[in-house]
Parts: C-alpha cells; sequence; structure tokens
C-alpha cells in the first residue's frame, strides 16, 4: 500500500487521491527511460562522430580546437537540445503537434520534416555502403590491398604488392610521390569499382546492382526495427547504441599497439594556440557541435514525445549531450592511431593520409586496415562499427516522419495501421534513394548532404527559439517546464535560450555564409545547374515557414491583420499536456465538452454502448489526444 501511495506521490497526485497515470495509452511511450537515453545516443552519434570531428580537430589546432568546441557545446548545444526534448515531452506530440503553442509557426514543423526526409534518403545510401564493403570484407584478402585487379589502372601504387621490403617500398612510395600522385588501391576499388563514377553529375549512367541490393538490406532492416514504433526500436538500441562503443575500444587498443600511432594521436591533440584568435576555428567550432546533435531535424521533439509527462529531460539532456561530444573525442583516438600507423608505413606526414567523410570511411582507412594482421577481421569491424552508428541516426529520421504523419491525422484507423505508414514510408525511401546508386549517385549524395541539411537548420533552429521564448513568451515556457519536471530551467538555460544560443545560432548562419564556397568533389567542379538544385533543396525547407504563416494568418479570425497576427500566433486551447491528469493550473479544462475533447481519458464505466460513446465521446489522437468531430467549429 506505501508502495502505490509513493508511486502516486511521484506522479503528481496528493495523498487520499487516485495515482496518476503516467502513460499514453493511445500513443504509447517508452519501456523504460534507458530506451529513450539509449535512442537518444544513438540519434546524436552518428557517422559525422567518425569522419568529420576527427579531421576538423586536427585542421583547427589540435587540442586547442577542444577549448571552442567545449564552449560551444555549454552555451548553445546542451541547452538546445534540453529546449527541444522539454518542447516535445511536454506537449507529447511530434515535430507537427508542438506547434500548437504558436499555430502561425507550423511551417518550422514542415520545414523540419522536409530536413529529415532529405537526410534520411541519402543518409540511408550511406549505410548501405557501409554494408557493402561489410559483406565484402568477408575474405581471406581484401580486394582493395594490391594492384593487380581488372579495375586497378598503371598509376596504381600499392604498399604491399610484390614481395618488396619495406625500405624498397618506402623508396618506391617517395619516388610516387615525388613524381606523379600516387593513387593507392582502396581509392581505385571506390572510384573504378564500387561506385564505377561517371566524369559528370548529370551523366547517371547504369544503376550499381550491388549497392541497389544493399540499399534494399538496409531499408528492410529499418524497417523492421521500427515495425512497431518505439517499442520495437526501444529493444533494437540497446545493441545498436552500445556495440559501436565495444568495437571502438577493440579498435582503439589494437591501434595504440602499432608504430606511428604515437605520431598520429599526437598530430591530432597537439594545441596550435594560435588558432584560437581564428574566427574559423570558432565557426567550424559552433557548426560541428549544432549539426553533430542533431538540433532542428525533428529527432529530439519527436523521441522526446515518447517519454512520461514528468521525465527528467533536463538530467538527460546533459547526459546525452556530453557522451555525444566524448564519443566524438574518442573517435578521433581510434582514426588517427591508424592513420598514424599509416603514415609510418610510407614515410609521409599524417596529413598526407589524413581526410575526412566518405573518402577517410571508404578509402584512408580501409587502406590502413590492409596493412594489420587479418585485415578481414578489422574490415569487418569497422564497417559494422559503421552500419550501427548510421541505423541510430536513421531510426529516428523515419520515426520522425512516421509520427509526425500519425500525430497530424490523429484518428483511430491510421493509429491501428501505424505500421502501414511506416512500410509507406520506407518504400518511398527506398525508391528516392535509388537515383544514388548509379555511377554518378556520389555527385548526388553530396550535393544532398551540403545543401539540404545546411544552413536551413540553422534557419530553423533561430525561428524554433524565438516562437518558444519571444512569441509564446519565456514566462509561460518557464512555468511550463516547472510544471512537467517539478522546478524551473537553471538560471542558466534561461539566459541561454532569450540570448546566447540565437545569438550563436545566428553567428553560424554568417560564417555558413562568409565560408561558402562551391561545392566540389576531388578534381570535379559542380556545374552551375546541380548548385542550383542544391540551393532549391535548401530552401525548400525554409520555405515552409513564410507560406504556412501566410496561409494560417488569412485563416485566422479578426477584422485587421493585426489582429490575425495575435490570433494567429496565440496558443490554441488543446495546446499543453496530453493527459488530462497533467492539465492543472492555466491548462485546467473547464467542465465542457468543447475544452475537454482533446484530453485523452480513461472511461469509468467502459461497458456503455457504443452507439452513447459515438454521439458524446471524442475520437482519440495518436498521441492519446482526442478531438470531437467539431471541436474546431
Amino acid at each position: 500500500m506505501a508502495d502505490k501511495c509513493s508511486e502516486g506521490l511521484l506522479n503528481g497526485a496528493v495523498p487520499g487521491e487516485r495515482g496518476k497515470q503516467d502513460k499514453s495509452v493511445k500513443r504509447g511511450n517508452w519501456g523504460n527511460q534507458i530506451e529513450f537515453v539509449l535512442t537518444s545516443v544513438g540519434y546524436a552519434v552518428g557517422l559525422g562522430n567518425v569522419w568529420r570531428f576527427p579531421y576538423l580537430c586536427y585542421r583547427n589546432g589540435g587540442g586547442a580546437f577542444m577549448f571552442p568546441y567545449f564552449i560551444m557545446l555549454v552555451f548553445c548545444g546542451i541547452p538546445l537540445f534540453f529546449m527541444e526534448l522539454s518542447f516535445g515531452q511536454f506537449a507529447s506530440q511530434g515535430c507537427l503537434g508542438v506547434w500548437r503553442v504558436s499555430p502561425m509557426f507550423k511551417g518550422v514543423g514542415y520545414g523540419m520534416m522536409v530536413v529529415s526526409t532529405y537526410i534520411g534518403i541519402y543518409y540511408n545510401v550511406v549505410i548501405c555502403i557501409a554494408f557493402y564493403y561489410f559483406f565484402v570484407s568477408m575474405t581471406r584478402v581484401l580486394p582493395w590491398t594490391y594492384c593487380s585487379n581488372t579495375w586497378n589502372t598503371p598509376d596504381c601504387a600499392g604498399v604491399l604488392d610484390g614481395n618488396l621490403s619495406s625500405r624498397t617500398a618506402l623508396n618506391l612510395t617517395r619516388l610516387l610521390n615525388a613524381t606523379q600522385k600516387r593513387t593507392s588501391p582502396s581509392e581505385e576499388y571506390w572510384r573504378r569499382y564500387v561506385l564505377d563514377l561517371s566524369d559528370d553529375i548529370g551523366n547517371l549512367g547504369e544503376v550499381r546492382l550491388p549497392l541497389l541490393g544493399c540499399l534494399g538490406v538496409s531499408w528492410v532492416v529499418v524497417f523492421l526495427c521500427l515495425i512497431k514504433g518505439v517499442k520495437s526500436s526501444g529493444k533494437v538500441v540497446y545493441f545498436t547504441a552500445t556495440f559501436p562503443y565495444v568495437v571502438l575500444t577493440i579498435l582503439f587498443v589494437r591501434g595504440i599497439t602499432l608504430e606511428g600511432a604515437l605520431t598520429g594521436i599526437m598530430y591530432y591533440l597537439t594545441p596550435q594556440w594560435d588558432k584560437i584568435l581564428d574566427a574559423k576555428v570558432w565557426g567550424d567550432a559552433a557548426s560541428q557541435i549544432f549539426y553533430s546533435l542533431g538540433c532542428a531535424w525533428g529527432g529530439l521533439i519527436t523521441m522526446a514525445s515518447y517519454n512520461k509527462f514528468h521525465n527528467n529531460c533536463y538530467r538527460d539532456s546533459i547526459i546525452i549531450s556530453i557522451t555525444n561530444c566524448a564519443t566524438s573525442v574518442y573517435a578521433g583516438f581510434v582514426i588517427f592511431s591508424i592513420l598514424g600507423f599509416m603514415a609510418n608505413h610510407l614515410g609521409v606526414d599524417v596529413s598526407k593520409v589524413a581526410d575526412h567523410g566518405p573518402g577517410l570511411a571508404f578509402v584512408a582507412y580501409p587502406e590502413a586496415l590492409t596493412l594489420l594482421p587479418i585485415s578481414p577481421l578489422w574490415s569487418i569491424l569497422f564497417f559494422f562499427m559503421l552500419i550501427l552508428l548510421g541505423l541510430g541516426t536513421q531510426f529516428c529520421l523515419l520515426e520522425t516522419l512516421v509520427t509526425a504523419i500519425v500525430d497530424e491525422v490523429a484518428n483511430e484507423w491510421i493509429i491501428r495501421r501505424k505500421t502501414f505508414v511506416t512500410l509507406g514510408v520506407a518504400i518511398a525511401g527506398f525508391l528516392l534513394g535509388v537515383p544514388l546508386t548509379t555511377q554518378a549517385g556520389i555527385y548526388w549524395l553530396l550535393l544532398m548532404d551540403n545543401y539540404a541539411a545546411s544552413f536551413s537548420l540553422v534557419v530553423i533552429s533561430c525561428i524554433m527559439c524565438v516562437a518558444i521564448m519571444y512569441i509564446y513568451g519565456h514566462r509561460n515556457y518557464f512555468k511550463d517546464i516547472e510544471m512537467m519536471l517539478g522546478f524551473p530551467p537553471p538560471l542558466f538555460f534561461q539566459i541561454c535560450w532569450r540570448f546566447i544560443s540565437p545569438a550563436i545560432i545566428f553567428f553560424i548562419l554568417v560564417f555558413t555564409v562568409i565560408q561558402y564556397r562551391p561545392i566540389s568533389y576531388n578534381d570535379y567542379v559542380y556545374p552551375t545547374w546541380a548548385i542550383s538544385i542544391g540551393f532549391l533543396m535548401a530552401l525548400s525547407s525554409v520555405i515552409c515557414i513564410p507560406i504556412y504563416a501566410i496561409y494560417k494568418v488569412c485563416r485566422s479570425e479578426g477584422d485587421t491583420l493585426l489582429e490575425r497576427l495575435k490570433n494567429a500566433t496565440k496558443a490554441s486551447k488543446d495546446w499543453g499536456p496530453a493527459l488530462a491528469e497533467h492539465r492543472s493550473g492555466r491548462y485546467a479544462p473547464a467542465f465542457s465538452p468543447s475544452t475537454e475533447s482533446h484530453l485523452e481519458v480513461q472511461p469509468l464505466q467502459p461497458e456503455k454502448g457504443r452507439s452513447e460513446a459515438v454521439a458524446a465521446s471524442p475520437v482519440q489522437g495518436s498521441n492519446g489526444s482526442a478531438h470531437s468531430q467539431d471541436s474546431r467549429l
């Protein structure tokens, strides 16, 4: 009995009152809090932590880069992360439903959906390439070890070709570097065999069937893991979010035992303090924090919407953000210990073998692995880690789209068929990803990566901060968090949300514009028409915001434009906690059908006839909220 009373008190009940049910029966919740934390870690920790951060670190002053990196984490990363988690958890809605807080800004939610769609399309193509390398690594000799294959050119120079001694191989490498640009077996395998790269982005060529098959495999895996929504994905993340750390540790232990590893690590960490005064270093640090945590994608809001109302998302945001950044630093040791070994073997500087993006994952690192004993084992582990890192992010991208659709339609029919919605989104994602498996696919993939999810995310995040803090009102939002967590947000977060974080976001936007350079891939320069398509992709998410705002103002009541603006920005009546027992204070419902109709309540007499229920009861929404048939009238 004492246990039941304590449980009721934890859920906000008072003594003598029936314990509150802190669960959304219709919409569902995470099985436990560990599932949410692991899912969020898997979402935030992605491929960029492995193939982008280490490169940025060594390029921007090594250990000196850590200082602006962690400054930006404290003043921008963690506050924005906490804002999005608390936003979704309070309303128990996805990236569209939360904008009941200020309906005119619902276009921000649509913009998040567009961004998640773009990222979800090309991100799974990267995963499918990792699947391909994972499968071909299951052999005695890795196919990119030697230059004796049909796809190799006379320029290919493999460090393991022939029976040359280390000294002879070293001299040969230096000679090749002096006379011509060395082409490694791994690079030719990547460009001439895996991609069979065409000469232009407009020349799609044929579909690479092995990649197409792996793309199908990756989408099937994602769908099966999300077949029951967070109930199934919450169980999968116990493996997908934790095993990459096991692999990282195995590769780290192996890496630091190699000759030259210390040189690579010192190259990675040695601080160049003069670069602290360089604005570009601070811009790179702010951008990496912003993009690495997944802010403005809609995934954080979506994942938090399945939390119980009183979950301590303040604690979770700090844990997840720090874990994400610590993983980036740890991955740098893994990458540069191996690259240092490779540079030592070739007799060149580490900068000659360091790379980022697909060049690191599918060229530089695989080549370094060929120098290790039992190289197929290390290759299998490395690409399996990339697959798991990618899947953790992909789960949340797909769930973001599915949740937004289901929450928006919000009727019993679509709730019962959420699995089919997931299947439909997965099939659409697969079909839209097919062009990226053609011979020009890598050009399109990099175009989407550089434009579809770049400055548009910054704009979306900035408008979200302004809408919550200045349109809805910071005092209202702080009271909402206090009602949910039992304490208001700390003063530091209040100041960051209102002033510091928006200023840093604006700085990132300005920095992105100033540092803009037209995209290129190795020696290939993108044509003007392709760059124009890239800008259109970037604008397609941002343009949702003014278009929906104009639409909402035109549909709002009022005789003057000012009245319409006020009505369009005012929080709707169904904004607030989804469950009736959590709606207190200014959210306490009046006893009338029109104000109670959007709440999820448990029927006191479930044996009543359905005919009476149809006449009087509301239609349940996907988040456990509901609205009567005429509530919008």
